[in-house]
């Protein structure tokens, strides 16, 4: 079965465009032109991934993810922005997108991002290390009937910290192993993720530890 897309984007005709260019790549896309038309409909029916766009007349994409996020919707999330500064990038990345096209961009690169994205989400089996249990489908981390919801993104980091078995992991092998190939992620956008990480699997009853490792890496014990 083709993958499903929503797309949450005001510009009509840029809408337009995508909804067509990814129907004839293959994808079940669907438009839709204001948040409060996406938030009412995502959760009850998440789609495969979303592309939300950051500048939106009625809301911010970034607050729309996080209210998506917010109510337990884990599908990733590729946004669109006509910003390119790191502090945008970085305030993406923290809202709980997965990656980002800056405009104007090409169709293909956002046909081979949504495809990473859904590809990487869907390959995940479940794992078990740590005294954790990683549900790729419900994107949890759960220990003792005690469960948090994580980002793809965050399953992803976790995943690659946990096949490790204890070895440290260089900040290129998480990158490689948590974002889509080609993606850019610098140091602090890895820093946010792994701050959140840590605070969310502090709140399990036996919470395994992410170490730092000066000047190599980050392990799980």
């Amino acid at each position: 079965m083709s993958s499903s897309v929503f797309i949450l984007e005001d510009d009509s005709q840029l809408s337009d465009v995508l909804v067509r260019g990814l129907r004839a790549e293959g994808f079940r896309a669907r438009g839709f032109a204001a948040a409060h038309q996406l938030l009412e409909r995502v959760p009850e029916n998440p789609p495969d991934a979303l592309v939300i766009d950051i500048g939106l007349p009625d809301a911010d994409g970034r607050d729309v993810c996080q209210a998506l996020r917010a109510r337990g919707v884990t599908t990733p999330v590729l946004f669109l922005t006509a910003r390119d500064a790191l502090a945008d990038r970085l305030s993406g990345f923290s809202a709980g997108g997965d990656d980002y096209v800056t405009k104007p961009f090409d169709l293909a690169e956002v046909v081979a991002r949504l495809q990473a994205l859904i590809r990487r989400s869907d390959n995940q089996q479940a794992l078990e290390t740590h005294g954790l249990r990683l549900d790729p489908t419900e994107r949890t981390a759960s220990q003792d009937r005690t469960s948090v919801s994580l980002t793809p993104t965050e399953l992803r980091l976790v995943a690659t910290l946990a096949a490790g078995h204890g070895k440290v992991c260089t900040r290129l092998e998480l990158v490689r192993g948590a974002w889509p190939y080609g993606a850019m992620v610098h140091d602090n956008t890895l820093d946010v993720y792994l701050a959140r990480l840590r605070r969310k699997l502090g709140a399990l009853p036996r919470p395994p530890t992410i170490v730092t490792v000066h000047g190599t890496g980050y392990r799980l014990q």
